[in-house]
């Protein structure tokens, strides 16, 4: 018996240790930036391809293109729009480096309350593994109040309220107990223009999405399947509400999501419609 212990728990050792980290990195959405120098002007080309306003960080590797960009972002662009925007300076050089970063949402926009369902199917109950200020891994300015639901692997995930399909990810495979894992993990965003803030469904199985990027979702909508991908220490629904910020996309706390608050679903409740 005990051979056969040692046997299985060497079996399980050896499969963990085939569990590679992804070489390509998938993104949620493809936004685009298209750059041209042309005399002493640096034309650049915003696409914004979802049906969200991005706000648009771009900088240069190059302190004298830099300098003038500096003052220049984030630049918000409004959903399914493009902005082009020109520059003029005596000191271009012929490739200004630049690099791009887009955050959600516009953050002048007017934020209200949201009024959530629980993000799983009626006639369900789930225990919740990690609530609000978790020590694990809810203690960063993403994902302070975010909630952890002990879904098993192959459990649906309905949308928590009417919106729209802004990213997604589930060409993932693997996950485990280990923040190499925290950059692999599928999910699905969605954005709420009612109340102005985005959800994220995260560890999703495996090509376990039910909807496309740029559909258009309802309350109680069956989105995607739950599973284990990423960081994760088992099988489970990462469940975060955001605010978009200057700079910034920060998770949020909710005073409504089924018949809760967010602050009641701590650590070891049972949580049911």
């Amino acid at each position: 018996m005990k051979l056969k212990l040692l046997y299985f728990f060497t079996l399980l050792i050896l499969v963990s240790a085939c569990k590679q980290v992804p070489r390509e990195r998938l993104m949620q959405y493809v936004p685009g930036i298209e750059a041209s120098v042309r005399a002493d002007s640096l034309i650049l080309t915003l696409e914004n391809p979802i049906a969200v306003p991005l706000q648009f960080l771009v900088t240069s590797q190059n302190d004298s293109v830099q300098d003038f960009l500096a003052d220049s972002f984030p630049v918000v662009v409004p959903a399914f729009s493009d902005t082009t925007l020109i520059f003029v300076s005596e000191e271009l050089p012929e490739s200004p480096g630049l690099r791009l970063n887009t955050l959600f949402g516009d953050p002048d926009a007017e934020f209200v309350s949201p009024i959530l369902e629980l993000p799983f199917p009626p006639g369900r109950s789930y225990r919740v593994l990690q609530g609000y200020y978790g020590s694990f891994s809810h203690n960063t300015d993403f994902s302070r109040y975010a909630i952890d639901f002990n879904l098993a692997v192959g459990d649906t995930i309905t949308a928590a309220a009417y919106g729209y399909v802004v990213g997604l990810i589930d060409g993932y495979r693997h996950g485990g107990n280990n923040r190499k894992w925290r950059d692999y993990a599928n999910y699905i965003t969605l954005f709420h223009p009612e109340f102005n803030v985005l959800t994220q469904y995260v560890h999703l199985v495996h090509n376990g999405s039910l909807v496309a990027l740029g559909d258009t979702v309802f309350a109680g909508q069956p989105i995607a399947l739950s599973g284990n991908t990423g960081f994760t220490s088992g099988p489970h629904l990462h469940f975060n509400v955001l605010r978009s910020l200057n700079k910034d996309v920060v998770s949020i706390p909710v005073d409504s999501i089924g018949a809760y608050r967010g602050e009641e679903l701590r650590r070891g409740v049972v949580v049911g419609h």
